[in-house]
C-alpha cells in the first residue's frame, strides 16, 4: 500500500526566518542524529511507523533550510547497523521510506541542485531500497549544490573495522606501506572519504550520546543537543543550532 507523504506548504514563508543567519559563517558540513520518532508516536498513542512517517517532513524542512544557508554537506543518520534488531514490520516500513520520499521530492531536489549520496553497507539493504536510492544517486550525480548524505545501514565501529581490514589487504598486497599510514591515509578508507569532517552535530530528542555515529569523524565537531523530537524539528530549531555554532570558537586543541 502506498503511503502519501504530505508536501510542506508555504515553504518560502517558513524559510524566511533563516535570512537572519550569517551565511558567511555557516558550517560546511552538518550531521544530524534524527532521534525521537518512536517517542513522538507514543505520546500520541500512534504506532511507531507514524513517527517515522512524520519524521520525513522534518527531513524535507532541514534539507530546504540547509540549502538556503549554503551548507555544503548534510549527513542524516537514517538507519544504523543496530536498527536491524527492531521488529520486522518497522524495518520493512523504514526500507520503503526512501521510495516514498524520493517519489514526491526528487523533482525539488533536482531543482535545488542537490546531490544524493549514502554511507554505510549499501549492498546489505533490500533490493527495492537499493534500486530506489541508486536511481536518485544517478539522477543527481551531476548536481554540485548541497550534498544530501544518508547514513544507511551505517555503524561507525563497523566502518572502522572495514577500513582496518582493507588497509591490511593493501599492506599485504604491497599497495601501501605501514610507514605511510597516518590519519589522512586512514580517512581515505572510511565511507566518508572525500568529505570534510562535520563541523556541527545536531541530535534531537534530548539524548546526549553518539550511538555509534561517525566516531572518527566527530573528533573536533561542535555538538548541539535539543529536547525537540525529530518529527517536531523545524527551521526555527535548525536556525538556533546554526546561530549557536556561529558563537563558538573552534580551537582544535590550540589556544
Amino acid at each position: 500500500m502506498s503511503i502519501r507523504l504530505p508536501f510542506i506548504k508555504n515553504k518560502q514563508k517558513e524559510l524566511s526566518q533563516l535570512t537572519t543567519i550569517d551565511k558567511e559563517n555557516t558550517p560546511d558540513h552538518v550531521a544530524i542524529i534524527m532521534d525521537g520518532n518512536g517517542r513522538w508516536a507514543k505520546q500520541r498513542s500512534l504506532p511507531r511507523i507514524a513517527g517515522h512517517k512524520e519524521g520525513v517532513n522534518s527531513v524535507v524542512k532541514v534539507v530546504r533550510a540547509a540549502h538556503q544557508c549554503n551548507i555544503k554537506v548534510l549527513t542524516l543518520y537514517a538507519f544504523s547497523t543496530e536498527n536491524w534488531k527492531r521488529p520486522k514490520k518497522e524495518i520493512d516500513f523504514l526500507m520503503k521510506l526512501p521510495k516514498e520520499f524520493l517519489h514526491v521530492h526528487l523533482p525539488e531536489l533536482m531543482e535545488k541542485n542537490v546531490r544524493i549520496q549514502t554511507i554505510g553497507d549499501f549492498e546489505a539493504l533490500p533490493k527495492h531500497t537499493k534500486d530506489t536510492i541508486q536511481h536518485a544517486m544517478n539522477k543527481t550525480k551531476n548536481n554540485d549544490g548541497l550534498l544530501l548524505n544518508f547514513a544507511l545501514n551505517y555503524g561507525s565501529r563497523d566502518e572502522i573495522m572495514h577500513a582496518i581490514k582493507k588497509i591490511m589487504e593493501d599492506v599485504n598486497g604491497a599497495k601501501i606501506s605501514i610507514d605511510s599510514l597516518d590519519e589522512q591515509v586512514f580517512s581515505k578508507y572510511l565511507y566518508t572519504r572525500g568529505l570534510s569532517d562535520p563541523d556541527l552535530l545536531i541530535r534531537t530528542s534530548g539524548e546526549q550520546r553518539l550511538s555509534n555515529f561517525l566516531l572518527w569523524q566527530l573528533a573536533y565537531t561542535e555538538f548541539w543537543f535539543t529536547d525537540v523530537l525529530w518529527p517536531d524539528f523545524s527551521e526555527e530549531v535548525f536556525q538556533q543550532a546554526i546561530e549557536e555554532y556561529q558563537q563558538r570558537q573552534r580551537r582544535y586543541g590550540g589556544i
